[in-house]
């Protein structure tokens, strides 16, 4: 059994914010969730957590619906940070865990794990006010799974954060999926679900655009991209039969072609010309697909 959003809309008042969300998020899996901002990422959270009802549809986590009976099974980080700015890293974390069904010493046991795991052992009787954003990042996403949840929602956990930080918290998300547990995360860093990700969903003002095995996608989505260094002059490339888009970098170009059959073309007719440093076919990104789904929609 896994998430089932079925047929799920949720309005306020004349305001659709999510309509007609149909998805089945797969258990012990990360899925990812991709949209901009106001797109129902949150909304859509905020219904799989029991916080808001829907306007219509049911959301169920194993066949049952949620409540306040399976709090203690599901996580949440939230966008907006919900951590008391006066309260010790130690006294914060424990009382978030008792609320979730640990006790005291389990609690500051995990906590100590965590802080050793994410370098920053001394901050366990430090106020959070005194800590750097990147920091309380780290004691918001402890609190959220110390009491190892089943299901675990992480609403844009990388936002803020240095690259060296990035790597440590997603490391530590990873082996929880590794560990059992099912996590939905959002992000506006397309490289981040495309890393870690199998399946995924893109909304758009509140209705699901794309949604699928990231794989399937990728390989639905038809278009693939060529990048190409050579010691002579590419520019005819930008009016070549087939190419849709053309991006020059420091070292060459990046063309995004409509298949397979455009490369093969585009190297037979480059090889005559000169030496060809690069030549790479390589599957759409998924910010080409966002770019093309989202804007499409915007138009």
């Amino acid at each position: 059994m896994s998430l089932q959003i079925n047929e799920v809309t949720k309005k306020f008042g004349e305001f659709t914010a999510v309509n007609q969300l149909d998805l089945t998020i797969p258990e012990k899996e990360m899925f990812g969730f991709l949209g901009g901002n106001g797109a129902g990422k949150t909304t859509t959270f905020r219904m799989v957590l029991g916080l808001l009802d829907p306007t219509e549809g049911e959301v169920t986590w194993k066949g049952k619906n949620i409540d306040y009976t399976t709090s203690s099974l599901i996580g949440y980080l939230p966008e907006e940070r919900g951590l008391y700015p006066k309260l010790k890293v130690r006294d914060q974390i424990v009382y978030l865990a008792r609320l979730r069904g640990m006790n005291k010493r389990d609690a500051v046991k995990e906590l100590e794990y965590w802080l050793d795991r994410f370098m920053v052992p001394e901050y366990i009787d430090k106020r959070v006010e005194e800590l750097s954003k990147g920091n309380q990042q780290k004691i918001q996403l402890i609190a959220s799974m110390i009491h190892k949840p089943e299901l675990l929602i992480l609403d844009e956990p990388f936002s803020g954060l240095d690259p060296v930080n990035v790597e440590i918290l997603k490391k530590a998300v990873i082996d929880l999926r590794d560990n059992g547990t099912t996590i939905v995360f959002s992000s506006h860093r397309m490289e981040h679900v495309e890393e870690m990700c199998e399946h995924l969903c893109i909304m758009h003002k509140g209705s699901p655009v794309v949604a699928g095995k990231l794989k399937e996608i990728k390989r639905s989505f038809g278009k693939k991209n060529v990048s190409i260094k050579a010691d002579f002059d590419l520019s005819f490339l930008d009016t070549y039969a087939g190419v849709t888009k053309v991006k020059n970098t420091m070292e060459g170009k990046v063309l995004q072609v409509t298949g397979e059959d455009i490369a093969e073309n585009m190297i037979r007719d480059l090889v005559p010309k000169g030496f060809v440093r690069k030549f790479e076919l390589e599957e759409p990104s998924l910010t080409d697909i966002f770019i093309e789904k989202v804007g499409a929609v915007y138009e």
